[in-house]
């Protein structure tokens, strides 16, 4: 072997083994922290504060995590693709967070219209997509209506 080629190994297993961690890593924190209980300061509901769940504002700081996050939904909207988006702001493309119902899941749930106006909770795992935090929700069993 020459030496570009044991520089080629030595890459390969160096990020092997970073992946590798990477995963370890995460599925570790997934089983010890199944929901994280950090509340948001800002939210201003007392009903919020009580849930554990985060505010949608502060959601981009739990990416990674599986837990909840909270607000005033304030729109319902089905895409042409049948796709199902639940807004938290006035303007989606500004929100920090986002939440949707792929079409092929829509089945599951009833009218998802009269959660407008209403203050909710989601439940699931909390990605990035598109530069901002999401829930994708699977099942009705993840959206809570706050009284």
């Amino acid at each position: 072997m020459n030496a570009k080629q044991i520089v080629g190994v030595a890459a390969i297993v160096l990020v092997a083994s970073t992946i590798s961690a990477v995963v370890a890593y995460r599925s570790a924190l997934r089983r010890t922290h199944p929901e994280f209980t950090k509340v948001a300061s800002s939210s201003g509901s007392t009903s919020q504060a009580t849930t554990g769940c985060a505010d949608f504002h502060d959601a981009a700081s739990h990416i990674g995590e599986t837990g909840c996050i909270s607000g005033q939904l304030l729109r319902v909207f089905t895409s042409r693709g049948g796709n199902t988006f639940l807004d938290f702001c006035e303007n989606y493309k500004d929100c920090p967070f986002t939440s949707v119902i792929f079409a092929s899941d829509k089945s599951k749930f009833g009218d998802l219209g009269t959660l407008e106006g209403r203050q909710v909770e989601i439940k699931g795992s909390i990605t990035m997509y598109q530069g901002r935090a999401e829930i994708i929700v699977h099942s009705p069993q993840q959206i809570h209506e706050l009284q």
